[in-house]
């Protein structure tokens, strides 16, 4: 008997692989988590149905999280990722070394064990001296700590569960506060083609709040579409204003100092989204 993994994007659509085993499989005190083998993209972490990550394309999405915000802000010495909890955007940031301390909080203790378990290549990090594990809630942690940090990154599930209200207005509020006079935030905003809605309302509430505002996109076939956006909302600094010259190469197999401006460049209809 054949056994596959399905993730319904739409009423009408979605993605399937096909599984090799299962790992895990346990109702959280949050959420449905599996760590699965399948055969194409290797260990697969899901989260209420939902692809989170891969081993084999998890690269794209950390790497894009982390080092636009990273080589936009001179100097982030201090970094919060919000979510995160399977290490991957973690382990980004610690490529670089004007990172002095990153403070990961993640809601579910038991996505960062998981992952510490089945994902080592990718949770590999949150071991290092300079990480602080948290698992707590992110939206709290955001309004106890003003003034805090050079860069936060929220690398959050859909807005579903534990999740919705890291898409609040309220939320992008509180990074603004959170976040030091230079600071830049970066979350993930979904796909154009079934979340159009979001990514509008996503871009509207971060404009009203920060006075700088750029949208970007990487491919990622596990997710819904392929096709990703990501938000970044700055308070000086513009990520178009980068000399990618001075970017130095890292070992990363998606971003790159000539993609840097590159991501920026959108397709017309998802320019349209955001004017």
């Amino acid at each position: 008997m054949e056994l596959w993994f399905t993730e319904k994007q739409t009423e009408s659509y979605g993605i399937t692989a096909k599984v090799k085993e299962t790992y895990v499989r346990e109702q959280t005190d949050f959420q449905d988590l599996a760590m699965i083998e399948t055969l194409e993209w290797g260990t697969m972490l899901t989260l209420d149905d939902m692809v989170m990550t891969t081993v084999k394309d998890e690269f794209v999405y950390h790497e894009m999280v982390a080092h636009p915000a990273l080589f936009t802000h001179p100097n982030p010495r201090h970094v919060l990722v919000v979510g995160g909890g399977d290490g991957g955007v973690i382990r980004e940031v610690m490529k670089h070394p004007k990172v002095e301390k990153a403070v990961l909080v993640d809601i579910d203790g038991k996505v960062i064990e998981y992952s510490k378990k089945y994902l080592p290549t990718i949770a590999g990090e949150l071991d290092n001296p300079r990480v602080e594990v948290i698992v707590g809630d992110g939206y709290m942690h955001i309004h106890e700590h003003k003034n805090a940090y050079d860069v936060i990154m929220v690398d959050s599930t859909e807005p579903v569960g534990p999740a919705v209200e890291l898409f609040s207005k309220g939320f992008y509020q509180g990074i603004y506060d959170a976040l030091k006079e230079d600071g830049i935030f970066v979350a993930q905003t979904d796909n154009p083609w079934f979340k159009a809605d979001l990514i509008e309302t996503v871009n509207r509430d971060v404009k009203e709040i920060f006075p700088i505002v750029r949208v970007y996109c990487a491919n990622i076939p596990t997710y819904p579409s392929g096709l990703w956006t990501f938000t970044m909302g700055s308070k000086k600094y513009d990520p178009l204003q980068v000399d990618a010259t001075a970017i130095p190469e890292l070992d990363t197999k998606y971003y790159s100092p000539r993609l840097h401006h590159a991501a920026f460049v959108l397709p017309k209809f998802v320019e349209n989204l955001v004017k």
